[in-house]
């Protein structure tokens, strides 16, 4: 098995960033990944005291599908962020100053409309995630599932609609949902597989549009009895992987 597509999502719900590789630390993600949020006006997340919570209180494509038109991308060396909307506005600010999240805020509420709740404000606390999932986790998803979910399906589910970290070949299709507490070498990375990732209604959307045009959720369950598609899997031993990188199961 190896590692075909690696990406980090800087700002929960916008943009896939693609990787060559990433450097992960025990109990860890990858850096940067969901690093920034737009949290709702009614959120009660506090930015002094950070816990996490549910999608739901920020912006994300389970309830906001008009974040799939908006093009997004970060420098971490810099930590200039640049967001585009589809009428060609734009904002681009440092988000890591105070400032300027203040100003990528009002452009983001201004671009949500009606579905701004509240005043929203934009969020980055170091060293916290926003992530689906209250422990830092990684995603990882079987290329092979996917095609034989199209398959059955009879139509394309683009991978974007599924906003996996990493995408692997070479494992029999769904043969990754019995690696739940096991062992993976990714790289050089040791991960333990934890659980497996059920789907929502953000994957109704399509990366491409911005409509909802599918119900993966349903689509899931007809056809696997399950709504399940890709593990989440936590650092055990930091390290380095890439695209390219093998991918083997050390067991228990």
């Amino acid at each position: 098995m190896r590692i075909e597509y690696l990406y980090r999502f800087p700002v929960k719900g916008l943009t896939a960033e693609a990787l060559e590789s990433a450097e992960v630390g025990e109990g860890g993600a990858i850096p940067w990944d969901r690093a920034f949020a737009l949290a709702q006006g009614d959120a009660e997340f506090d930015p002094a005291a950070p816990t996490w919570l549910r999608k739901s209180n920020f912006l994300c494509q389970m309830r906001n599908a008009k974040a799939a038109a908006l093009f997004s991308f970060f420098d971490p060396r810099s930590g200039m962020l640049a967001i585009r909307a589809p009428d060609g506005s734009s904002v681009v600010e440092n988000a890591l100053t105070e400032a300027g999240r203040d100003r990528i805020g009002a452009f983001l509420a201004e671009y949500m409309g009606e579905e701004a709740r509240g005043t929203p404000r934009f969020h980055y606390v170091p060293g916290h995630i926003f992530t689906d999932q209250p422990k830092k986790l990684i995603s990882l998803i079987n290329l092979a599932s996917l095609r034989d979910f199209e398959g059955k399906v009879g139509a394309r589910r683009h991978r974007r609609r599924f906003r996996a970290n990493v995408w692997f070949s070479g494992a029999p299709a769904w043969q990754e949902r019995g690696w739940i507490g096991q062992q993976i070498q990714m790289g050089g990375a040791v991960l333990r597989v934890v659980k497996g990732i059920a789907r929502c209604a953000a994957t109704e959307v399509n990366p491409e549009t911005a409509e909802r045009d599918a119900n993966p959720v349903e689509e899931l369950r007809s056809l696997y009895g399950h709504v399940e598609l890709g593990v989440l899997a936590e650092v055990v031993d930091g390290g380095r992987f890439a695209v390219g990188d093998a991918i083997e199961v050390l067991g228990d």
